[in-house]
């Protein structure tokens, strides 16, 4: 059996970075909750005020024989919008900031070597602010922040905001879903 590996991300809300990549082959859980916070144990209503510095971001197991942590980033930087600075569309403030907090120095180095790729290529005409710092904590969320899109589909903010991001997985990593997902 292979060895699992543990990525902690944070791409704006949790609901949608979740949906994304429990999608994915090789990704055996993803778990919503608040990495890099100042307060032990935060709850959502704390995170929500921006004054615990956590942001609101996902842990992923996945099985590296079968999905790579540099395509886990490819994939990051691309469904969402790495520019923008405590914010994702609608949700501003700085629980919505954009991070990669590695392990180790190995980590450390695919995430900037995939950033400063991602900024030669030119996807984005303004600067990547995503942050790539040391993993310090992550606290999971309350349960009904779990499983939320799957759940909850027909939801407004699902439909309007997560909905278009399965849409544009689904067109450009069809290969990296897994077979449930890949219709």
């Amino acid at each position: 059996m292979a060895q699992l590996k543990t990525v902690t991300l944070a791409g704006g809300c949790f609901w949608c970075t979740e949906a994304v990549f429990q999608r994915l082959k090789g990704v055996t859980s993803v778990i919503p909750g608040y990495a890099a916070s100042r307060v032990k144990n935060p709850s959502y209503q704390q995170v929500c005020t921006g004054t615990t510095g956590a942001t609101e971001a996902i842990q992923i197991t996945f099985d590296p024989s079968i999905i790579s942590y540099a395509t886990l980033l490819e994939i990051f930087w691309h469904l969402h919008d790495p520019t923008t600075l405590n914010r994702q569309g609608n949700d501003v403030g700085t629980q919505y900031r954009s991070g990669i907090y590695y392990q180790d120095d190995e980590e450390r180095n695919i995430a900037l070597a995939s950033k400063a790729e991602l900024e030669k290529s030119g996807t984005y005409k303004n600067p990547v602010v995503t942050e790539i710092v040391p993993f310090t904590n992550f606290y999971e969320a309350e349960d009904y922040h779990k499983d939320y899109y799957n759940q909850n589909t027909r939801q407004g903010y699902c439909m309007l905001t997560i909905s278009p991001k399965i849409q544009k997985l689904l067109k450009e990593y069809r290969n990296d879903l897994k077979p449930e997902y890949a219709k």
